[in-house]
């Protein structure tokens, strides 16, 4: 089999890492380990019209391709079986009415209904902040939409947003000096943590040291740097590059990630939380949208320090991490004891997701 004739998939991952060429392939021998299994099984007769209707055939489900990726330099892994994108949920339609919900909007006012942080209350066109009620850390506030339909952002809405982040980080650091580690994240709906409907995100200032994945993620790029001689967000580029999963889009690279923590994970390294992140952050999140269907998902922006510490910060970009969440219909969670306590089971592939992003550029 040539290259040429492989249709791009993570079932034949290490078919295309073999195709690669001899730097490229070493590049991500040091980053990844790809392993496959078979999951094999007996399907009674009597189970078969089921497993037809559902999975497609009985020998799909007789026999099937599981590829592990694991992150060698990160510790982070996933296991993919496109399969598990068919099963069965359950779902309801009452739960999917985000007009219904937002009738009785709790920030239809939010200068009334929320509080404001002691420093005062920010605002752009975009949004406006308020102090969380019940907070993450000493420093945790809201980003609340002007526009309350969570799922009716622009580019425009999008920068704001960013900037309003980054005006409050500011603000908040000047209140502490202390406070330097900053954690931006938008829960959109209730999939994905949302308590309420009207679209907001939030802004962190952590004390004493990072959160522990982001400061996780530091100290290993520090390791790869020091045992390779090179840069370790430079190499995943080349990496998903290489395999067709990562383009530049402006002065950022957006990658559709090898190792998603869920459904179509998509990473944004910029050089800093500027309008090239929020237009790359915007176009990620269009083609969610208005593509692939996604109508709830996480995203969030690890940065670095505001002000030089005690850890090596040098070259950590700013990463921005998107993911769905699923239909906002359906009852069952996407996340379970496999992702909090083992590795997360995806069932979307990175190169359709890659092929999605491309084509909308």
């Amino acid at each position: 089999m040539t290259a040429a004739s492989l249709s791009p998939s993570i079932l034949n991952l290490r078919e295309q890492v073999q195709h690669l060429t001899p730097d490229a392939a070493a590049r991500f021998r040091r980053i990844y380990d790809v392993t496959e299994s078979e999951g094999r099984m007996r399907v009674p007769s009597t189970m078969a019209p089921w497993v037809e209707r559902t999975f497609g055939s009985v020998a799909a489900v007789e026999s099937q391709r599981i590829v592990r990726v694991s992150n060698l330099v990160t510790g982070e892994g996933s296991i993919f079986n496109e399969l598990r994108a068919r099963r069965p949920v359950r779902g309801s339609a009452s739960s999917g009415d985000i007009a219904g919900e937002l009738a009785n909007d709790p920030w239809a006012h939010p200068e009334e209904s929320t509080p404001e942080d002691l420093f005062g209350r920010l605002r752009n066109n975009a949004a406006l902040t308020a102090a969380n009620v019940a907070k993450y850390d000493a420093h945790h506030s809201l980003l609340v939409f002007e526009e309350a339909d969570p799922l009716r952002f622009d580019r425009a809405s999008v920068r704001g947003c960013l900037a309003l982040a980054d005006r409050w980080f500011a603000a908040a650091n000047e209140a502490d000096p202390d406070a330097v580690y900053p954690f931006f994240l938008w829960n959109c709906l209730w999939r994905a943590g949302g308590s309420i409907v009207h679209g907001h995100a939030q802004v962190q200032l952590a004390r004493k040291r990072h959160y522990a994945r982001i400061e996780s993620l530091r100290a290993a790029a520090a390791a790869y740097r020091a045992e390779h001689g090179t840069d370790y967000f430079d190499d995943l580029t080349a990496v998903h590059a290489a395999l067709g999963l990562g383009w530049t889009q402006g002065s950022a690279r957006v990658l559709a990630s090898l190792t998603p923590t869920k459904e179509k994970e998509t990473l944004i390294l910029a050089p800093s939380f500027d309008e090239d992140a929020a237009d790359a952050l915007y176009a990620t999140l269009a083609v969610f949208r208005d593509a692939l269907g996604v109508q709830s998902f996480n995203a969030v922006a690890l940065l670095p320090p505001l002000r030089p510490v005690n850890e090596d910060w040098s070259n950590f970009p700013c990463v921005l991490r998107v993911v769905d969440r699923g239909p906002i219909s359906v009852k069952s969670s996407d996340i379970g004891s496999m992702e909090l306590f083992a590795e997360p089971v995806i069932a979307s592939d990175p190169f359709v997701v890659a092929g999605a992003l491309r084509e909308q550029r």
